[in-house]
Formats: structure tokens, C-alpha cells, sequence
């Protein structure tokens, strides 16, 4: 099993079911939207390339990718890489409702590749510009999409959450247990889980 990410958040979530993955292989692709580009069609499609990216390399093996997209609207929200950025992803985010959408993409031993997308809405609350102050200085936005962690001090702005929580924080977990154990990939040694 071979994860096709560089988020350590996806590799501590894979523990939660029991899996280990024998490697963590970041995938190197453009990761542009295209024109007029969709947020869910945008969030499948990241992960396909990115498990066909690594896949490539290493025929043979199970490999999982993901990608996390969070929207407003049509609008899908940049990984907040500077402070600026961060604080417009929370502007755009303050007392609002919003999607975030997890594209799964495993690819097989036999080249088989399986994909799903998840989608769960977050409601924020309104934010203080001091509370917008302080979150910017905890640094916790950095390289996340949409400029927040759940798991982190934004769990404090959400006030509802309808869906998958594991899938905001960036893999749905139920969703790909499930594919991993349809191809007969082992969880947690002797357990196992059926749907329901």
C-alpha cells in the first residue's frame, strides 16, 4: 500500500482503521483548475492523477490518493500558503455555509482504479476581527485548504457540521475502508467491518 500524499493528517487517519501504508509517495502534478472547472469534478480528478502519477512508478501495489476541496458556491478556495490568502479564505468563510469535497482515487494491483468523492457541509460561525487576529498568528492555516484544520483552533468557529468529519480533516474514512476491503485489503488484523 503505497498513500499518494504528502499530508501527514491523511497518514494518522489511515491509523484510526489499522492501516499502514508501506510508503507515502507525494505525488508531483499540476494541480491548476481548469476553466470553468467544478469543485467536485475538480476534487476527482486531482485524485485520479495523483494515483495514476504514482501508480506509474510502481505497478503492482495499492495506492490511495485524495484530494481535499473546500467551496463556497462555484468558487473553490485556494491552500492558504501566506497569511493574506488565509485571512480571505476566512473572510469569504465568516457566517457562512460551506462544502468541503474529498476526492478517494485507489488504484489496484491489477491497474483497476476505483474512484469516490464525499462531500460535507460546514457552517461557520461569524468571526471577530480579533478572533480572525488571533487565528492568523496561531499559524494553524498554513497549507490548508480553505486556510483552517478542523482538527485545529477552527474547531471553535464551526458550529455545524453535516456529513463525514474525517473527510474535512481529509480522508473519509468509512468511504475507503470500504474500498480497500472490496479488493481484499486487510484492516486491522482479524477485524473486520460490513456496510451498516
Amino acid at each position: 500500500m503505497i498513500l499518494a500524499s504528502a499530508s501527514p493528517r491523511r497518514v494518522a487517519l489511515l491509523d484510526q482503521i489499522g492501516v499502514y501504508p508501506d510508503a507515502v509517495v507525494p505525488a508531483d502534478i499540476d494541480e491548476q483548475v481548469h476553466k470553468a472547472e467544478q469543485p467536485r469534478p475538480y476534487a476527482r480528478r486531482m485524485a485520479f492523477e495523483k494515483a495514476r502519477h504514482v501508480a506509474k512508478d510502481h505497478p503492482d501495489c495499492f495506492i490511495l490518493a485524495a484530494d481535499t476541496v473546500v467551496s463556497v458556491g462555484r468558487r473553490i478556495l485556494p491552500k492558504a500558503l501566506d497569511r493574506q490568502t488565509a485571512d480571505d479564505c476566512l473572510a469569504i468563510l465568516s457566517g457562512r455555509r460551506h462544502r468541503v469535497t474529498c476526492g478517494v482515487a485507489l488504484v489496484c494491483p491489477d491497474g483497476r482504479c476505483l474512484e469516490r468523492q464525499v462531500d460535507t457541509v460546514v457552517i461557520f460561525k461569524r468571526l471577530s476581527a480579533d478572533e480572525r487576529r488571533a487565528y492568523l498568528d496561531s499559524g494553524d492555516w498554513h497549507g490548508k485548504a480553505g486556510g483552517y484544520a478542523l482538527q485545529g483552533y477552527a474547531a471553535a468557529f464551526v458550529r455545524r457540521i453535516s456529513g463525514s468529519y474525517s473527510t474535512v480533516v481529509g480522508l473519509p474514512l468509512f468511504d475507503v475502508s470500504q474500498m480497500l476491503q472490496g479488493q481484499g485489503y486487510p484492516l486491522l488484523k482479524g477485524w473486520a467491518c460490513s456496510d451498516g
